[in-house]
């Protein structure tokens, strides 16, 4: 099949608009129409090379949102056996769509048939925008045995996961402090029900004063936060590596603190099925707020300089 896509011949450059002629990688594999394709922060770690197993050219984009057949649907994107659905972090056959196969930067993707499921409305931008990082949240609040009352330090909380992620967290009672760079993201922030916490040096020594420590942090930034937001963790507190945006190496400045405040830092592993599937109904729910900006698929560029420039507010989303 013969289609429109956006394709990464090399890192760190702009995409180019290209007609693609795409077959079933594997039996039992459908095409999707793509009508809204979020771009993750896991996609510009990837462009900018963060991912060296992985080699141009490149489809990428695995938060799709399309129709198969005139049902509207979302596509989990692990690939793999049926087992790993459920078992992210431990399948060593876990693949991700858009990275090790042709992901929905495009009109149409192919992917297995049982990875669809269906959507209760037609609002693709909606979902594009949500989905990922509420079921994202949902899986690090597990690792990291959050519930009712936790408190949680979120960086990245602007982003296309944290401002979303963040409503889940709220939602299921848990107090959470925000990280931004902006004082009018704060303000968003603020409004959604989360208590700002601007991203200037020594952040995490202020919030530990004058709040008191956290039970855990969501480092959704990576490298250029961790330093910060670890000093605001109680003793025996958790933090979740969720990301690494800039995909630099990560650095602690201060490791004694792990020792002698027994921390816990663990990742967490993206998100699994049953995970997919909550997520889209908790963002169908009334209560939830979707943030995004909508660039066509020839847009694509300018939609990368909007994120990496800080100039975007929740997720950027592409619409074919």
């Amino acid at each position: 099949m013969r289609f429109k896509a956006a394709v990464l011949r090399e890192y760190m450059a702009p995409f180019s608009i290209e007609e693609v002629d795409i077959t079933p990688p594997e039996q039992g594999w459908v095409p999707i129409r793509v009508k809204a394709v979020g771009v993750c922060g896991r996609d510009v770690v990837v462009w900018r090379g963060g991912f060296p197993n992985l080699r141009p050219p490149l489809i990428l984009g695995h938060e799709v949102f399309g129709e198969y057949k005139g049902q509207a649907v979302g596509v989990y994107p692990g690939i793999g056996p049926a087992h790993c659905a459920e078992n992210v972090a431990t399948c060593t056959e876990y693949r991700v769509l858009g990275e090790h196969y042709p992901g929905g930067y495009a009109e149409y993707v192919y992917v297995p048939r049982e990875n669809l499921v269906e959507l209760p409305s037609r609002e693709y931008e909606r979902f594009a925008a949500g989905v990922c990082g509420v079921a994202t949240f949902m899986h690090a609040a597990r690792v990291a045995g959050l519930g009712a009352g936790s408190r949680v330090l979120v960086t990245g909380a602007s982003g296309g996961v944290g401002i979303h992620g963040v409503q889940y967290l709220l939602h299921m009672g848990v107090e959470v402090y925000a990280v931004t760079r902006s004082e009018e993201k704060a303000r968003i922030l603020e409004d959604v029900g989360a208590e700002p916490v601007l991203a200037e040096k020594g952040f995490g020594v202020k919030l530990a004063r004058e709040k008191g420590r956290v039970d855990a942090v969501f480092e959704v930034v990576g490298a250029a936060t961790i330093n910060e937001s670890i000093r605001a963790l109680k003793p025996r507190g958790v933090l979740v590596l969720i990301g690494n945006v800039e995909g630099k190496p990560i650095t602690l400045s201060r490791p004694a603190l792990l020792v002698m405040r027994e921390y816990r830092v663990t990742g967490s592993a993206a998100f699994t099925l049953s995970e997919y599937r909550a997520a889209i109904r908790f963002v169908a729910g009334p209560w939830f707020k979707p943030f995004y900006r909508v660039y066509g698929l020839g847009e694509v560029n300018e939609a990368y300089r909007d994120i990496t420039g800080g100039r975007l507010l929740g997720r950027a989303v592409l619409r074919p």
